[in-house]
């Protein structure tokens, strides 16, 4: 749920997600080694690496921190809300993806590039409607 994968990479972790981070760096490596031993069968592997999304995951975290921090996740994106698992679904399904393989593709508001707040203050918008639709193949 959190953007573990780009800290992991990037910024050096983040505390309480540790089981998360490892997960999404195997399955990097994972999603790039079966796009290659399957491409002798036409198949294409890919993954999406999901920054906050609302999804019942959410409902997991029983830490009062982080129940209450939860919900004010999205103002701090450069989109201003959280994503939807309709978003994530919808990438690399289409004829437009068919010469995409071994990529692990962030869905994630933006998180990565907003690290100076003072900078760029969180964004105070509703510009960006989320895609709640299924796509159609």
């Amino acid at each position: 749920m959190f953007d573990c994968e780009y800290r992991c990479r990037h910024v050096g972790g983040w505390p309480g997600m540790g089981h998360s981070g490892a997960a999404r760096i195997g399955k990097v490596n994972l999603t790039q080694t079966a796009a290659v031993e399957w491409a002798k069968y036409g198949y294409r592997v890919n993954a999406v690496a999901p920054g906050w999304i609302a999804s019942s995951g959410f409902d997991a975290y029983s830490d009062p921190h982080m129940k209450n921090m939860i919900p004010k996740l999205g103002g701090t994106l450069p989109v201003n809300r959280l994503g939807t698992e309709s978003e994530c679904r919808s990438l690399l399904l289409g004829e437009g993806s068919a010469f995409i393989t071994g990529t692990s593709l962030q869905v994630d508001g933006g998180r990565p590039l907003n690290n100076h707040p003072i900078m760029a203050p969180p964004a105070q918008h509703d510009n960006n409607k989320p895609f709640t639709g299924n796509i159609l193949l």
